[in-house]
Protein backbone atom coordinates (compact mmCIF):
# COMPACT_ATOMS: atom_id res chain seq x y z
CA UNK A 1 0.00 0.00 0.00
CA UNK A 2 1.37 3.44 -0.97
CA UNK A 3 1.51 6.02 1.82
CA UNK A 4 -0.27 9.22 0.75
CA UNK A 5 1.98 12.25 0.30
CA UNK A 6 1.63 15.26 2.58
CA UNK A 7 1.72 17.59 -0.44
CA UNK A 8 1.82 17.45 -4.21
CA UNK A 9 4.91 19.64 -4.49
CA UNK A 10 7.91 20.29 -2.26
CA UNK A 11 8.89 23.87 -3.13
CA UNK A 12 12.54 24.53 -2.21
CA UNK A 13 13.35 28.20 -1.64
CA UNK A 14 16.73 29.76 -0.90
CA UNK A 15 16.73 33.16 0.81
CA UNK A 16 13.46 34.29 -0.75
CA UNK A 17 9.79 33.49 -0.08
CA UNK A 18 8.18 33.89 2.39
CA UNK A 19 10.74 35.90 4.40
CA UNK A 20 12.11 38.33 1.79
CA UNK A 21 10.06 40.48 -0.55
CA UNK A 22 11.16 40.84 -4.16
CA UNK A 23 10.52 39.65 -7.69
CA UNK A 24 11.19 35.95 -7.07
CA UNK A 25 9.10 35.91 -3.90
CA UNK A 26 6.23 37.67 -5.66
CA UNK A 27 6.39 35.06 -8.42
CA UNK A 28 6.33 32.18 -5.92
CA UNK A 29 3.29 33.64 -4.16
CA UNK A 30 1.62 34.23 -7.51
CA UNK A 31 2.26 30.63 -8.62
CA UNK A 32 0.91 29.10 -5.40
CA UNK A 33 -2.22 31.27 -5.51
CA UNK A 34 -2.69 30.60 -9.22
CA UNK A 35 -2.74 26.80 -8.77
CA UNK A 36 -5.23 26.37 -5.89
CA UNK A 37 -5.75 22.67 -6.64
CA UNK A 38 -2.05 21.92 -6.12
CA UNK A 39 -0.75 21.59 -2.55
CA UNK A 40 2.71 22.90 -1.66
CA UNK A 41 5.06 22.10 1.21
CA UNK A 42 7.56 24.97 1.53
CA UNK A 43 11.18 24.26 2.47
CA UNK A 44 13.09 27.49 3.15
CA UNK A 45 16.90 27.62 3.30
CA UNK A 46 18.68 30.58 4.86
CA UNK A 47 22.17 31.39 6.09
CA UNK A 48 21.60 32.26 9.76
CA UNK A 49 18.34 33.07 11.52
CA UNK A 50 19.36 36.63 12.42
CA UNK A 51 19.38 37.57 8.72
CA UNK A 52 15.61 37.18 8.47
CA UNK A 53 12.63 38.82 10.11
CA UNK A 54 9.02 37.68 10.21
CA UNK A 55 7.14 36.04 7.35
CA UNK A 56 6.29 38.72 4.77
CA UNK A 57 3.38 36.98 3.01
CA UNK A 58 0.07 35.50 4.07
CA UNK A 59 0.53 31.85 3.17
CA UNK A 60 -2.30 30.58 0.90
CA UNK A 61 -4.60 27.77 2.02
CA UNK A 62 -2.96 25.28 -0.36
CA UNK A 63 0.34 25.52 1.55
CA UNK A 64 0.51 22.44 3.78
CA UNK A 65 3.46 23.63 5.84
CA UNK A 66 6.62 25.73 6.08
CA UNK A 67 9.91 24.11 7.08
CA UNK A 68 12.76 26.50 7.87
CA UNK A 69 16.43 25.51 7.94
CA UNK A 70 19.65 27.50 8.28
CA UNK A 71 22.84 26.27 6.64
CA UNK A 72 25.09 27.90 9.24
CA UNK A 73 23.33 26.14 12.11
CA UNK A 74 24.69 27.24 15.53
CA UNK A 75 24.13 23.68 16.76
CA UNK A 76 27.04 22.63 14.55
CA UNK A 77 29.55 25.07 16.03
CA UNK A 78 32.97 23.65 16.87
CA UNK A 79 33.25 21.76 20.15
CA UNK A 80 36.32 21.22 22.31
CA UNK A 81 38.59 18.75 20.56
CA UNK A 82 38.28 15.16 21.73
CA UNK A 83 41.37 13.10 20.91
CA UNK A 84 39.31 9.91 20.88
CA UNK A 85 37.67 11.09 17.66
CA UNK A 86 41.02 11.37 15.85
CA UNK A 87 41.39 7.70 14.95
CA UNK A 88 39.13 6.41 12.17
CA UNK A 89 36.90 3.38 12.48
CA UNK A 90 38.23 0.91 9.89
CA UNK A 91 34.67 0.10 8.83
CA UNK A 92 34.33 3.71 7.67
CA UNK A 93 37.29 3.59 5.28
CA UNK A 94 35.03 3.36 2.17
CA UNK A 95 33.23 6.52 3.32
CA UNK A 96 36.48 8.47 3.33
CA UNK A 97 37.32 7.23 -0.14
CA UNK A 98 33.90 8.39 -1.33
CA UNK A 99 34.55 11.78 0.25
CA UNK A 100 37.93 11.99 -1.48
CA UNK A 101 36.27 11.20 -4.82
CA UNK A 102 33.50 13.74 -4.20
CA UNK A 103 36.07 16.49 -3.57
CA UNK A 104 37.56 15.78 -6.98
CA UNK A 105 34.30 16.76 -8.63
CA UNK A 106 34.30 20.07 -6.77
CA UNK A 107 37.88 20.84 -7.80
CA UNK A 108 37.02 20.03 -11.43
CA UNK A 109 33.39 21.02 -11.97
CA UNK A 110 33.21 20.13 -15.66
CA UNK A 111 31.05 17.05 -14.96
CA UNK A 112 28.17 16.58 -12.50
CA UNK A 113 28.38 14.24 -9.54
CA UNK A 114 27.72 10.66 -10.66
CA UNK A 115 24.74 8.83 -9.23
CA UNK A 116 26.92 6.85 -6.82
CA UNK A 117 28.22 10.04 -5.17
CA UNK A 118 24.77 11.63 -5.06
CA UNK A 119 23.64 8.50 -3.20
CA UNK A 120 26.64 8.72 -0.86
CA UNK A 121 26.01 12.41 -0.19
CA UNK A 122 22.37 12.06 0.74
CA UNK A 123 22.42 8.63 2.38
CA UNK A 124 25.71 8.76 4.32
CA UNK A 125 27.01 12.31 4.74
CA UNK A 126 26.07 13.85 8.08
CA UNK A 127 25.04 10.54 9.68
CA UNK A 128 26.74 9.29 12.84
CA UNK A 129 27.05 5.80 11.37
CA UNK A 130 28.00 7.20 7.95
CA UNK A 131 30.40 10.06 7.15
CA UNK A 132 29.62 12.34 10.08
CA UNK A 133 30.48 15.97 10.66
CA UNK A 134 32.93 14.79 13.34
CA UNK A 135 34.54 12.50 10.76
CA UNK A 136 34.94 15.51 8.49
CA UNK A 137 36.33 17.82 11.17
CA UNK A 138 38.38 15.71 13.55
CA UNK A 139 39.68 12.42 12.13
CA UNK A 140 43.18 11.60 10.98
CA UNK A 141 41.86 10.21 7.68
CA UNK A 142 39.99 13.44 6.95
CA UNK A 143 43.11 15.45 7.80
CA UNK A 144 45.10 13.40 5.30
CA UNK A 145 42.50 14.06 2.60
CA UNK A 146 42.55 17.77 3.38
CA UNK A 147 46.35 18.06 3.27
CA UNK A 148 46.56 16.01 0.06
CA UNK A 149 43.99 18.33 -1.52
CA UNK A 150 46.02 21.36 -0.44
CA UNK A 151 49.31 19.97 -1.73
CA UNK A 152 47.79 18.95 -5.05
CA UNK A 153 45.85 22.09 -5.93
CA UNK A 154 47.06 25.05 -3.85
CA UNK A 155 50.07 27.05 -4.93
CA UNK A 156 49.12 30.60 -4.03
CA UNK A 157 47.40 30.50 -0.65
CA UNK A 158 48.46 29.93 2.94
CA UNK A 159 47.40 26.73 4.65
CA UNK A 160 45.32 28.53 7.33
CA UNK A 161 43.34 30.37 4.63
CA UNK A 162 42.78 27.12 2.78
CA UNK A 163 41.84 25.22 5.96
CA UNK A 164 39.03 27.58 6.95
CA UNK A 165 37.82 27.91 3.37
CA UNK A 166 37.61 24.11 3.15
CA UNK A 167 35.65 23.92 6.41
CA UNK A 168 33.22 26.70 5.48
CA UNK A 169 32.77 25.56 1.89
CA UNK A 170 31.87 21.93 2.51
CA UNK A 171 30.12 22.07 5.88
CA UNK A 172 26.75 23.08 4.29
CA UNK A 173 26.74 19.77 2.41
CA UNK A 174 26.34 18.01 5.75
CA UNK A 175 23.45 20.28 6.72
CA UNK A 176 21.71 19.82 3.36
CA UNK A 177 22.06 16.04 3.52
CA UNK A 178 20.49 15.98 6.99
CA UNK A 179 17.64 18.22 5.85
CA UNK A 180 16.93 15.94 2.89
CA UNK A 181 16.44 13.00 5.24
CA UNK A 182 13.88 14.95 7.30
CA UNK A 183 11.56 16.17 4.53
CA UNK A 184 8.49 14.01 3.93
CA UNK A 185 7.88 12.66 0.46
CA UNK A 186 5.78 14.58 -2.06
CA UNK A 187 4.75 13.77 -5.62
CA UNK A 188 7.43 16.03 -7.07
CA UNK A 189 10.12 18.53 -6.06
CA UNK A 190 10.35 22.06 -7.47
CA UNK A 191 13.31 24.35 -6.73
CA UNK A 192 13.31 28.03 -7.65
CA UNK A 193 17.10 28.11 -8.17
CA UNK A 194 20.14 25.89 -8.37
CA UNK A 195 22.73 26.50 -5.63
CA UNK A 196 22.04 25.04 -2.20
CA UNK A 197 18.30 24.84 -2.92
CA UNK A 198 19.01 23.11 -6.21
CA UNK A 199 21.26 20.54 -4.55
CA UNK A 200 18.65 19.86 -1.87
CA UNK A 201 16.04 19.45 -4.59
CA UNK A 202 18.30 17.01 -6.43
CA UNK A 203 18.80 15.01 -3.25
CA UNK A 204 15.10 14.90 -2.42
CA UNK A 205 14.34 13.77 -5.95
CA UNK A 206 16.97 11.02 -5.82
CA UNK A 207 16.06 9.77 -2.33
CA UNK A 208 12.29 9.89 -2.83
CA UNK A 209 12.40 8.75 -6.47
CA UNK A 210 10.15 11.60 -7.60
CA UNK A 211 10.42 14.07 -10.52
CA UNK A 212 12.35 17.30 -10.11
CA UNK A 213 11.72 20.72 -11.68
CA UNK A 214 14.07 23.72 -11.58
CA UNK A 215 12.78 27.22 -12.38
CA UNK A 216 15.39 29.98 -12.60
CA UNK A 217 14.70 33.70 -12.80
CA UNK A 218 18.26 34.92 -12.61
CA UNK A 219 20.92 32.29 -13.31
CA UNK A 220 22.23 31.34 -9.87
CA UNK A 221 25.67 30.12 -10.95
CA UNK A 222 26.33 33.28 -12.94
CA UNK A 223 25.18 35.51 -10.08
CA UNK A 224 27.41 33.72 -7.56
CA UNK A 225 30.39 34.06 -9.92
CA UNK A 226 29.83 37.81 -10.09
CA UNK A 227 29.50 38.00 -6.29
CA UNK A 228 32.67 35.98 -5.75
CA UNK A 229 34.75 37.92 -8.27
CA UNK A 230 33.79 41.13 -6.47
CA UNK A 231 34.09 39.68 -2.95
CA UNK A 232 36.43 41.56 -0.61
CA UNK A 233 36.48 38.81 2.03
CA UNK A 234 38.63 36.59 -0.20
CA UNK A 235 42.22 37.55 0.63
CA UNK A 236 43.82 37.84 -2.79
CA UNK A 237 44.31 40.45 -5.46
CA UNK A 238 41.25 40.74 -7.70
CA UNK A 239 41.59 40.88 -11.47
CA UNK A 240 39.37 42.38 -14.14
CA UNK A 241 38.36 38.99 -15.49
CA UNK A 242 34.68 39.03 -16.38
CA UNK A 243 32.63 36.13 -15.02
CA UNK A 244 34.66 33.18 -16.27
CA UNK A 245 37.55 31.38 -14.60
CA UNK A 246 40.92 32.84 -15.46
CA UNK A 247 44.49 31.71 -14.95
CA UNK A 248 45.25 34.80 -12.85
CA UNK A 249 42.37 34.13 -10.45
CA UNK A 250 43.54 32.89 -7.05
CA UNK A 251 42.83 29.34 -5.91
CA UNK A 252 40.38 30.26 -3.13
CA UNK A 253 38.21 32.26 -5.51
CA UNK A 254 38.36 29.49 -8.13
CA UNK A 255 37.41 26.89 -5.53
CA UNK A 256 34.32 28.81 -4.43
CA UNK A 257 33.26 29.33 -8.04
CA UNK A 258 33.75 25.67 -8.94
CA UNK A 259 31.77 24.69 -5.86
CA UNK A 260 28.72 26.60 -7.11
CA UNK A 261 29.30 25.38 -10.66
CA UNK A 262 29.12 21.82 -9.36
CA UNK A 263 25.93 22.52 -7.40
CA UNK A 264 24.41 23.81 -10.64
CA UNK A 265 25.57 20.90 -12.81
CA UNK A 266 24.36 18.29 -10.36
CA UNK A 267 21.01 20.07 -9.99
CA UNK A 268 20.56 20.20 -13.76
CA UNK A 269 21.58 16.55 -14.15
CA UNK A 270 18.97 15.33 -11.66
CA UNK A 271 16.16 17.57 -12.96
CA UNK A 272 13.44 16.38 -15.30
CA UNK A 273 12.41 19.87 -16.44
CA UNK A 274 14.43 23.11 -16.32
CA UNK A 275 12.64 26.38 -17.01
CA UNK A 276 13.91 29.89 -17.65
CA UNK A 277 12.21 33.18 -18.43
CA UNK A 278 13.73 33.95 -21.83
CA UNK A 279 16.15 32.64 -24.44
CA UNK A 280 19.21 34.46 -23.08
CA UNK A 281 18.90 32.72 -19.73
CA UNK A 282 18.21 29.37 -21.37
CA UNK A 283 21.45 29.76 -23.34
CA UNK A 284 23.29 30.43 -20.09
CA UNK A 285 21.77 27.31 -18.52
CA UNK A 286 23.01 25.24 -21.46
CA UNK A 287 26.48 26.71 -21.04
CA UNK A 288 26.42 25.82 -17.33
CA UNK A 289 25.55 22.19 -18.01
CA UNK A 290 21.78 21.93 -18.46
CA UNK A 291 20.82 19.23 -21.00
CA UNK A 292 19.05 21.00 -23.87
CA UNK A 293 16.19 18.49 -24.03
CA UNK A 294 15.20 19.31 -20.44
CA UNK A 295 14.98 23.08 -20.92
CA UNK A 296 12.01 25.24 -21.83
CA UNK A 297 11.04 28.89 -21.62
CA UNK A 298 8.06 30.05 -19.55
CA UNK A 299 7.81 33.85 -19.36
CA UNK A 300 6.44 35.65 -16.35
CA UNK A 301 2.81 36.63 -16.42
CA UNK A 302 0.73 39.20 -14.58
CA UNK A 303 -2.86 39.53 -13.42
CA UNK A 304 -4.25 41.73 -16.17
CA UNK A 305 -7.54 42.25 -14.34
CA UNK A 306 -5.69 43.83 -11.42
CA UNK A 307 -4.37 46.59 -13.66
CA UNK A 308 -7.58 47.21 -15.62
CA UNK A 309 -8.79 49.76 -13.03
CA UNK A 310 -5.36 51.43 -13.12
CA UNK A 311 -5.70 51.88 -16.88
CA UNK A 312 -9.26 53.18 -16.53
CA UNK A 313 -8.18 55.60 -13.78
CA UNK A 314 -5.66 57.42 -15.97
CA UNK A 315 -6.53 61.04 -16.54
CA UNK A 316 -6.21 62.65 -19.96
CA UNK A 317 -3.48 64.86 -18.55
CA UNK A 318 -0.86 63.30 -16.27
CA UNK A 319 1.87 65.26 -14.54
CA UNK A 320 5.45 64.67 -15.81
CA UNK A 321 6.27 62.06 -13.18
CA UNK A 322 8.74 59.26 -13.89
CA UNK A 323 8.55 56.38 -11.43
CA UNK A 324 11.16 53.81 -10.52
CA UNK A 325 9.43 50.87 -8.86
CA UNK A 326 11.86 48.57 -7.08
CA UNK A 327 14.00 47.97 -4.03
CA UNK A 328 16.45 50.71 -3.09
CA UNK A 329 19.56 48.56 -3.46
CA UNK A 330 22.74 48.87 -5.57
CA UNK A 331 21.69 46.34 -8.23
CA UNK A 332 18.76 48.64 -9.12
CA UNK A 333 21.25 51.50 -9.66
CA UNK A 334 18.98 54.14 -8.14
CA UNK A 335 21.81 56.67 -8.48
CA UNK A 336 21.64 56.58 -12.28
CA UNK A 337 17.90 57.30 -12.05
CA UNK A 338 18.60 60.27 -9.77
CA UNK A 339 21.29 61.66 -12.08
CA UNK A 340 19.03 61.17 -15.11
CA UNK A 341 16.26 63.19 -13.44
CA UNK A 342 18.78 65.99 -12.92
CA UNK A 343 19.80 65.99 -16.59
CA UNK A 344 16.21 65.78 -17.82
CA UNK A 345 15.27 68.70 -15.58
CA UNK A 346 17.14 71.08 -17.86
CA UNK A 347 14.61 70.35 -20.64
CA UNK A 348 11.58 69.50 -18.49
CA UNK A 349 11.87 71.77 -15.42
CA UNK A 350 8.68 70.42 -13.83
CA UNK A 351 9.84 66.76 -13.93
CA UNK A 352 9.28 64.63 -10.83
CA UNK A 353 11.00 61.36 -9.93
CA UNK A 354 9.23 58.93 -7.61
CA UNK A 355 11.18 56.03 -6.11
CA UNK A 356 8.67 53.41 -5.03
CA UNK A 357 9.81 50.33 -3.14
CA UNK A 358 11.19 48.92 0.12
CA UNK A 359 14.09 50.78 1.70
CA UNK A 360 15.08 48.54 4.62
CA UNK A 361 17.35 46.06 2.81
CA UNK A 362 20.44 48.29 2.49
CA UNK A 363 20.22 51.38 4.75
CA UNK A 364 23.72 52.55 3.80
CA UNK A 365 22.80 52.64 0.12
CA UNK A 366 19.54 54.44 0.90
CA UNK A 367 21.53 57.10 2.74
CA UNK A 368 23.93 57.45 -0.21
CA UNK A 369 20.96 57.99 -2.54
CA UNK A 370 19.40 60.56 -0.23
CA UNK A 371 22.70 62.43 0.00
CA UNK A 372 23.00 62.38 -3.80
CA UNK A 373 19.51 63.88 -4.11
CA UNK A 374 20.52 66.62 -1.69
CA UNK A 375 23.85 67.31 -3.41
CA UNK A 376 22.10 67.67 -6.79
CA UNK A 377 19.51 70.01 -5.28
CA UNK A 378 16.64 67.66 -6.18
CA UNK A 379 14.79 67.43 -2.87
CA UNK A 380 11.73 69.06 -4.45
CA UNK A 381 11.85 66.81 -7.51
CA UNK A 382 12.68 63.33 -6.17
CA UNK A 383 10.59 61.57 -3.54
CA UNK A 384 11.19 58.24 -1.78
CA UNK A 385 7.72 56.75 -1.26
CA UNK A 386 8.62 53.34 0.20
CA UNK A 387 6.27 50.40 -0.32
CA UNK A 388 3.05 51.35 -2.10
CA UNK A 389 0.19 49.66 -3.91
CA UNK A 390 1.66 49.59 -7.42
CA UNK A 391 -1.77 49.48 -9.09
CA UNK A 392 -2.65 52.75 -7.33
CA UNK A 393 0.66 54.44 -8.16
CA UNK A 394 0.78 53.63 -11.88
CA UNK A 395 -2.11 55.90 -13.00
CA UNK A 396 -0.18 58.84 -11.55
CA UNK A 397 2.94 58.17 -13.63
CA UNK A 398 3.74 59.39 -17.11
CA UNK A 399 6.50 56.77 -17.48
CA UNK A 400 8.17 53.95 -15.57
CA UNK A 401 11.97 53.71 -15.56
CA UNK A 402 14.17 50.79 -14.58
CA UNK A 403 17.91 51.52 -14.33
CA UNK A 404 19.03 48.14 -12.98
CA UNK A 405 22.45 46.70 -13.77
CA UNK A 406 20.96 43.19 -13.70
CA UNK A 407 17.44 41.81 -14.15
CA UNK A 408 15.79 38.66 -15.44
CA UNK A 409 12.26 39.49 -16.56
CA UNK A 410 11.07 42.33 -14.32
CA UNK A 411 7.36 42.17 -13.54
CA UNK A 412 7.19 45.91 -13.02
CA UNK A 413 7.61 46.52 -16.76
CA UNK A 414 4.70 44.20 -17.53
CA UNK A 415 2.57 45.83 -14.84
CA UNK A 416 3.31 49.28 -16.24
CA UNK A 417 2.37 48.19 -19.77
CA UNK A 418 -0.88 46.67 -18.50
CA UNK A 419 -1.71 49.96 -16.80
CA UNK A 420 -1.01 51.90 -20.00
CA UNK A 421 2.32 53.39 -18.90
CA UNK A 422 5.21 53.38 -21.40
CA UNK A 423 8.51 52.13 -20.01
CA UNK A 424 12.21 52.85 -20.10
CA UNK A 425 14.74 50.20 -19.05
CA UNK A 426 18.39 49.30 -19.23
CA UNK A 427 19.26 46.66 -21.81
CA UNK A 428 19.57 43.80 -19.33
CA UNK A 429 17.89 40.41 -18.99
CA UNK A 430 14.80 40.16 -21.16
CA UNK A 431 14.01 43.89 -21.10
CA UNK A 432 14.85 44.09 -24.82
CA UNK A 433 12.35 41.34 -25.69
CA UNK A 434 9.67 42.87 -23.50
CA UNK A 435 10.07 46.35 -24.96
CA UNK A 436 10.93 45.59 -28.60
CA UNK A 437 9.26 42.18 -29.01
CA UNK A 438 10.40 38.58 -28.60
CA UNK A 439 9.58 37.10 -32.02
CA UNK A 440 9.67 38.51 -35.54
CA UNK A 441 5.88 38.77 -35.59
CA UNK A 442 5.90 40.45 -32.19
CA UNK A 443 8.56 42.95 -33.26
CA UNK A 444 6.39 43.98 -36.19
CA UNK A 445 3.96 45.46 -33.66
CA UNK A 446 6.52 48.06 -32.67
CA UNK A 447 8.13 49.33 -29.49
CA UNK A 448 6.55 49.61 -26.05
CA UNK A 449 9.23 51.91 -24.66
CA UNK A 450 12.91 52.79 -24.71
CA UNK A 451 16.17 51.00 -23.90
CA UNK A 452 19.27 52.62 -22.41
CA UNK A 453 22.77 51.42 -21.64
CA UNK A 454 23.71 50.43 -18.11
CA UNK A 455 24.84 53.32 -15.87
CA UNK A 456 24.05 55.92 -18.54
CA UNK A 457 22.26 58.94 -17.03
CA UNK A 458 22.52 60.81 -20.33
CA UNK A 459 20.75 58.15 -22.43
CA UNK A 460 18.20 57.63 -19.68
CA UNK A 461 17.50 61.36 -19.47
CA UNK A 462 17.03 61.65 -23.25
CA UNK A 463 14.46 58.86 -23.18
CA UNK A 464 12.69 60.48 -20.23
CA UNK A 465 12.45 63.79 -22.07
CA UNK A 466 10.92 62.21 -25.16
CA UNK A 467 8.41 60.23 -23.09
CA UNK A 468 7.37 63.40 -21.29
CA UNK A 469 7.20 65.75 -24.27
CA UNK A 470 6.18 63.78 -27.39
CA UNK A 471 2.51 62.91 -26.85
CA UNK A 472 2.00 61.13 -30.20
CA UNK A 473 5.02 58.94 -29.53
CA UNK A 474 3.78 58.27 -25.99
CA UNK A 475 0.37 57.12 -27.25
CA UNK A 476 1.97 54.80 -29.80
CA UNK A 477 4.15 53.19 -27.11
CA UNK A 478 1.15 52.80 -24.84
CA UNK A 479 -0.87 50.99 -27.52
CA UNK A 480 1.96 48.57 -28.33
CA UNK A 481 2.59 47.83 -24.66
CA UNK A 482 -1.07 47.06 -24.00
CA UNK A 483 -1.25 44.70 -26.97
CA UNK A 484 2.00 42.91 -26.10
CA UNK A 485 1.24 42.28 -22.45
CA UNK A 486 -2.28 41.03 -23.19
CA UNK A 487 -1.09 38.68 -25.91
CA UNK A 488 2.05 37.19 -24.36
CA UNK A 489 2.24 37.92 -20.63
CA UNK A 490 -1.14 37.01 -19.14
CA UNK A 491 -0.55 35.07 -15.92
CA UNK A 492 -3.17 32.51 -16.98
CA UNK A 493 -0.76 31.38 -19.71
CA UNK A 494 1.97 30.89 -17.11
CA UNK A 495 -0.35 28.99 -14.74
CA UNK A 496 -1.48 26.68 -17.55
CA UNK A 497 2.11 25.86 -18.49
CA UNK A 498 3.12 24.98 -14.95
CA UNK A 499 -0.09 23.04 -14.38
CA UNK A 500 0.75 20.98 -17.47
CA UNK A 501 4.35 20.40 -16.33
CA UNK A 502 3.18 19.29 -12.89
CA UNK A 503 0.59 16.92 -14.32
CA UNK A 504 2.95 15.43 -16.90
CA UNK A 505 5.86 14.93 -14.49
CA UNK A 506 3.63 13.41 -11.83
CA UNK A 507 2.37 10.93 -14.43
CA UNK A 508 5.93 9.84 -15.22
CA UNK A 509 6.27 8.17 -11.82
CA UNK A 510 2.86 6.45 -11.86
Amino acid sequence: MTTPCKADVILVLEGTYPYVRGGVSSWVHQLICGLPNVTFELVFLGGIASQYGPVQYQLPDNVTGLQVYYLMDPEDEEEDFDLSRYETDAKKAPMFENWRELLGYFSDSSKPLPESLVTFLFEQVGKDDGFSLDDFRYTKASWQILTEFYQRYCDDVSFPDFFWTYRNLFKPLFVIARIARKVEKARLVHSVSTGYAGLLGAGLSAMQNVPYIISEHGIYTKERKIDLIQADWISEEKQDIGIDLHADMGFIRRLWIRFFEQLGRTSYQQANVITSLYEGNRARQLRDGAPAEKTQIIPNGINLARFGPALAARQAEVQPVVGLIGRVVPIKDIKTFIRAIKEAQYQVPEIQGWIVGPMEEDPDYVLECELLVESLDLKQQIHFLGMQNVAEILPQLKAVALTSISEAQPLVLLEAMAAGVPVLATDVGSCREMILGDSEADRQSGEAGHLASIASPGETAQAMVRLLTDEAHWLQLQAVGLERVRKFYDEQLMFARYQRIYEETMLWQE
